[in-house]
């Protein structure tokens, strides 16, 4: 589920999620739908209620007083967020973080402390990625054994 707080700050909302803050004000609405066009995401992602609410509030509204109003917006905003990541991103934290944390535990036990270091390294998280992209086969038990 989604995990967001509404927050009010000098007089304006803000809605705050696990990875961003973000102003809600029309213009940056207007900024997001006009990316999330740009992309194909509009369409492909968001239902015809979601993209109607958001275009009503960009039209309607220029500060976002509502705390209902600032949620329901939140998950919109966040589910456009999560969709456009991109496979580097989505494999980074499926693949690579796990991997690594792996990878760093079998390390460890065979005697190299500084292993318990790798899994918190990003570019070596990224390394581990970006070698899985290359060859997924690689990294899965069929692909393992010679």
């Amino acid at each position: 589920m989604l995990q967001v707080a509404v927050v009010e700050r000098d007089g304006s909302s803000m809605i705050e999620s696990r990875h961003a803050r973000l102003l809600l004000s029309g213009k940056e609405l207007a900024r997001i739908r006009a990316m999330a066009i740009r992309r194909g995401d509009w369409y492909r992602i968001l239902s015809k209620t979601e993209r109607a609410l958001l275009d009503l509030t960009i039209r309607i509204v220029r500060k976002i007083r509502s705390v209902v109003l600032s949620r329901i917006l939140a998950s919109i905003i966040e589910k456009l967020r999560i969709r456009t990541k991109g496979r580097f991103a989505v494999s980074f934290h499926t693949w690579g973080q796990p991997l690594a944390e792996r990878v760093s535990r079998i390390a460890h036990r065979w005697g190299n402390t500084s292993a318990a270091k790798w899994s918190a390294d990003n570019n070596f998280v990224r390394f581990l990625t970006i070698m899985h992209i290359n060859n997924p086969s690689l990294f899965t038990e069929e692909g393992a054994s010679p």
